[in-house]
């Protein structure tokens, strides 16, 4: 049985053979990755492969990413301690713990009760910063709370994401994996009217689904 030591030993080889080496090299999310326990939001049959290089299920058809992904992510997005977060998917609550680490405050929803819930029992149990959590359609934002500096969004969506791209505030960035002929991930800059559009590499996530599960 693996101890916390162990669990520890595992966050740094992931950090170095995951991250480190393909690029990732910004303090801040390097930290905030060695901070959080992956091992805590993972089923437990699989928690002695919590930090292995890949995605794992955690149950009503969704996953908890790859750490890899998630960190290319949140470096494209460039989350700073200033920042107000929106997540749009929360799942498992693993990157809702990583971006809390990172911004001054996350606000993430998530449209299937159950996981909302347990991501949350999961949060209250480890060391955070300021998050708050909400069971909602998700592609729809979260408008009372808008404008934010930061949008990720955690599942493939089939176009732009107007209504969430109306909720960033000036010079706010938005991350989404975009299905068009291909799944890619897409940058979304607001620069006053203008919306700045880069594509990044090629992914694959779960599907949007809309409503409340």
């Amino acid at each position: 049985m693996e101890t916390e030591a162990d669990y520890t030993i595992a966050r740094r080889r992931m950090i170095a053979e995951q991250l480190l080496s393909r690029g990732i090299n910004d303090r801040n999310i390097l930290n905030a990755f060695l901070s959080v326990p992956r091992h805590q939001f993972v089923d437990v049959a699989v928690r002695s492969r919590a930090y292995d290089d890949c995605s794992f299920p955690i149950g009503y058809k969704q996953t908890i990413s790859q750490p890899y992904i998630i960190a290319f992510m949140l470096h494209a997005l460039g989350v700073t301690h200033k920042d107000r977060v929106l997540e749009v998917g929360t799942g498992s609550g693993y990157q809702t713990a990583i971006l809390s680490h990172l911004a001054r405050e996350i606000f993430s929803i998530e449209r299937i009760s159950s996981l909302s819930k347990k991501a949350e029992e999961v949060l209250k149990r480890i060391p955070t910063g300021k998050i708050r959590l909400k069971t909602g359609d998700g592609s729809t934002g979260w408008n009372c709370y808008s404008p934010f500096d930061r949008i990720v969004v955690s599942a493939s969506m089939n176009n732009r994401p107007t209504k969430l791209i109306e909720q960033l505030s000036d010079k706010g960035t938005l991350i989404a994996p975009i299905t068009s002929d291909a799944e890619r991930l897409v940058l979304f800059r607001r620069v006053g009217e203008r919306i700045v559009e880069r594509q990044l590499s090629m992914c694959s996530f779960v599907p949007m689904r809309k409503g409340v599960g």
